[in-house]
């Protein structure tokens, strides 16, 4: 795999100060699109098209879009713009990309998944469970880490962690000791008395799976999801390498975008925001994970307790949070989901409550809501448009 050239020195840092802000087979094909419009129902996949091709070539628009929508009848792929700046080549659906925050969905799923085989409960505290973290996090549950109440200070805003960041983009972090960056810090809140996002909940997530089992995160992952949805091309590296072939990443501010596919460690957001998958995968997880397939249907009562907060950035709609999962209430109806965000990508997986219906959307630059809120609002808007598709 070849490395790419690295970008100056302003974009790895700008790159470096934003992911603190922001750690946020298919069945047969219907009908894809590229530069034309998809068929089946033509007018609205034609108004689709419309949208995200005028994204795409709005200022600050992302280099390209693919969104997978499925339904039990069949799929279709609707894309604009590029995979790859250099060769022009279109997004595929097999093509790897960074899925950023969505990877929350996923240490959700394991987490749940040993709950359901009680080797792990949704009140287990951080002291039963991690007594070497410091005893004023002690009475957070795992409940709490799943549902982003816990209080747990964010480590990727922390001042020392950021510092290394600066220094080595790509340095190659112990993803077990991410925590140690907050650990002379106290909660930031009493457990479980309000919403705050925060990307150490889930790094303690994964850890509180590894010590009730004995075994390593990443082997979970491939026990307890990837095999369970039959992902084929999802995996969770500690470098800074993407799989060939890829979605590119960028940055588009200040033009002309740069790849920043590869300007940092994975190892630095682990079970926070590391894992890189395609979007055919992450359209097999979503309808296995939004109607809870992996575990009991108690358990997804439980998942479903919601509480006020969005995920980030923000998914279309009006949003609460769940158990490692959030619903997003649209004009046409309720999909439940995760968002992403990282340098290079912005991601939304989304599915209807019994996993029916789903839509992956990728979108190639980083958009939230401290860099573009705009911009965001516009992704919001569009992503709306498809869930209300998907639904008709």
């Amino acid at each position: 795999m070849s490395l790419p050239c690295v970008p100056p020195r302003r974009r790895r840092l700008r790159a470096v100060s934003v992911l603190a802000l922001c750690l946020g087979a298919l069945a047969p094909v219907v009908a894809s699109a590229g530069t034309g419009a998809a068929s089946g129902r033509p007018d609205a996949d034609r108004s689709l098209q419309r949208r995200i091709e005028d994204f795409v070539r709005g200022p600050g628009g992302p280099p390209g879009v693919i969104a997978v929508l499925r339904r039990d009848s069949g799929t279709r792929v609707l894309r604009a713009g590029v995979a790859d700046l250099e060769t022009g080549r279109p997004p595929r659906p097999d093509d790897h990309m960074r899925i950023a925050s969505t990877a929350k969905a996923f240490s959700g799923a394991v987490a749940l998944s040993l709950v359901d085989r009680r080797a792990l409960d949704l009140d287990d505290r951080l002291r039963e469970r991690l007594p070497r973290l410091p005893a004023a996090w002690g009475a957070v549950t795992l409940r709490q880490l799943l549902n982003h109440t816990s209080g747990l200070p964010d480590y990727t805003r922390d001042a020392g962690f950021l510092r290394v960041l600066r220094a080595d983009p790509r340095h190659r972090f112990d993803p077990r000791r991410l925590l140690d960056h907050v650990a002379d810090e106290p909660l930031l809140f009493r457990p479980g008395s309000r919403y705050l996002y925060s990307n150490s909940d889930n790094i303690a997530v994964a850890l509180m799976a590894e010590a009730a089992t004995g075994t390593p995160y990443e082997r979970l992952l491939r026990d307890l999801v990837y095999r369970p949805v039959e992902l084929r091309d999802t995996s969770l590296p500690l470098g800074h390498r993407m799989p060939e072939p890829h979605l590119h990443g960028y940055d588009v501010t200040p033009p002309p975008p740069e790849d920043v596919s590869e300007i940092l460690s994975a190892s630095g957001v682990w079970a926070s925001g590391g894992i890189i998958s395609t979007p055919a995968d992450m359209t097999r997880f979503i309808r296995g994970y939004a109607p809870g397939a992996l575990y009991d249907r108690a358990l997804v009562r439980e998942q479903r307790r919601w509480v006020a907060g969005a995920s980030e950035p923000a998914g279309p709609g009006r949003n609460l949070a769940g158990l490692a999962i959030f619903r997003y209430a649209t004009r046409c109806g309720v999909v439940l989901g995760h968002t992403g965000n990282f340098p290079g990508y912005t991601q939304l997986i989304a599915a209807t409550p019994d996993g029916r219906r789903s839509l992956t959307f990728t979108v190639t630059a980083q958009i939230n809501e401290d860099q573009a809120p705009a911009r965001l609002a516009r992704l919001r808007a569009i992503q709306e448009d498809f869930v209300c598709a998907l639904m008709r």
